[in-house]
């Protein structure tokens, strides 16, 4: 039987392993393949799973914290994960070799309406993990500039104390690409001001465990349109899926 799963640390939140199962049920799969998860304490633990499932370990998905991390311990890139500096989804070949993608791009990408991205030019992307990363990546692609927020900000970076009125105003797309709010933890969410939001925003949370976190109630309070992430996750699994059976 071949096993695919997710890696990341901790794994509660997430609706990976339930979407996938379905997914092989529906398509009479369930006998040939399963989906596990996978929650690895540190990143060293990652070449100690994949010899332990070898050789019925064929892809993994990959979720906060090492999108970033697990990139120096794989055996090739695509050359868009390169580019982007992040990995979320790992084929393992037939040799054992292992390669990395972004399908958080795809995900991200057919997530957002052209309508959306045609009415906001400035976005905030708040976040600096390998999240973030595959969210720039689409923005910088569709010509909307933004500015990352981050708790410690580097040079061209903003920090959550920074933004005020003006800021808010100019940058009508707010992107959360941080865990704040996921659940168990939901009574979290990134401290912006919520005040200097109005009807021209639009607030995307890649969290989607609650449907509605702290951070998209508030928006909707002050009139902002909101999404979630779980048509993300969908969007990028079935990704994950068509790179794990044909690996190019």
């Amino acid at each position: 039987m071949n096993l695919y799963g997710l890696i990341g640390y901790p794994l509660t939140h997430s609706f990976s392993k339930k979407y996938f199962t379905e997914k092989f049920a529906n398509t009479g799969l369930s006998d040939l393949v399963r989906y596990e998860l996978f929650p690895l304490r540190n990143i060293e633990e990652f070449e100690s799973l994949l010899k332990q499932y070898a050789p019925n370990l064929k892809g993994l998905n990959v979720t906060i914290p090492y999108k970033i991390t697990v990139m120096p311990l794989l055996t090739d890139l695509d050359k868009r994960a390169e580019k982007v500096g992040s990995v979320n989804t790992i084929a393992v070949l037939s040799d054992g070799t292992t390669k990395g993608y972004n399908t958080d791009i795809d995900g991200f990408q057919q997530s957002l309406s052209p309508l959306i991205l045609a009415n906001h030019s400035h976005a905030l992307i708040l976040g600096t993990g390998g999240a973030a990363k595959g969210v720039a990546y689409v923005l910088d692609k569709a010509g909307i500039d933004y500015t990352l927020v981050s708790r410690k900000p580097e040079a061209s970076q903003l920090s959550y104390q920074q933004l005020d009125r003006k800021i808010m105003e100019q940058h009508t797309l707010v992107i959360n690409t941080t865990p704040l709010g996921m659940f168990p933890n939901i009574e979290l969410y990134p401290d912006i001001p919520y005040q200097h939001v109005g009807s021209r925003h639009f607030f995307y949370d890649l969290v989607y465990n609650p449907a509605q976190t702290l951070f998209l109630q508030k928006a909707a309070m002050q009139g902002a349109s909101v999404k979630n992430g779980l048509e993300m996750l969908y969007l990028q699994a079935e990704q994950s899926w068509r790179i794990w059976c044909n690996p190019t």
